[in-house]
């Protein structure tokens, strides 16, 4: 990992602001060992560097895309051992993308019934309500 310029020796709340992560969730990357422990200054203040904020931005790239916590970790693994081959990292890719395709269709299943169910609803003082129906059917 290289360090960008400008992006070195920053403080765990600069880290934090730099990179739109909350503070919190940097020390629990950094517990998990997602993110390498940062050295720490004569005073024992983290100073973190370019190499940190390039891992940050990965870690949150990849769970905004929906990855969890253990494949990300996996993927940076890969990238660590420098074994990353572009097969291993498709086949990777490729199951996520299935899984993300299962959950769509779920989704579009949920969406299909509750509107059904919307739609059946009259919205008035009604004793027998379709939403009700549906939901204990």
């Amino acid at each position: 990992m290289r360090d960008h310029e400008g992006e070195s020796s920053l403080t765990r709340a600069q880290l934090a602001a730099l990179t739109g992560c909350n503070l919190e969730t940097i020390r629990y990357y950094e517990t998990r060992g997602m993110l390498p422990a940062p050295p720490r200054t004569a005073a024992g203040y983290r100073i973190y560097a370019g190499a940190h904020v390039s891992r940050l931005r990965f870690i949150l790239r990849a769970r905004a895309l929906g990855f969890s916590l253990e494949e990300i970790s996996g993927l940076l693994g890969l990238m660590e051992a420098g074994a990353a081959s572009c097969a291993e990292v498709k086949a990777r890719t490729e199951a996520h993308l299935a899984e993300v395709r299962r959950k769509i269709a779920d989704l579009k299943r949920m969406e299909r019934v509750l509107a059904e169910a919307a739609a059946r609803c009259s919205g008035n003082e009604a004793p027998d309500c379709p939403v009700l129906e549906a939901l204990s059917g």
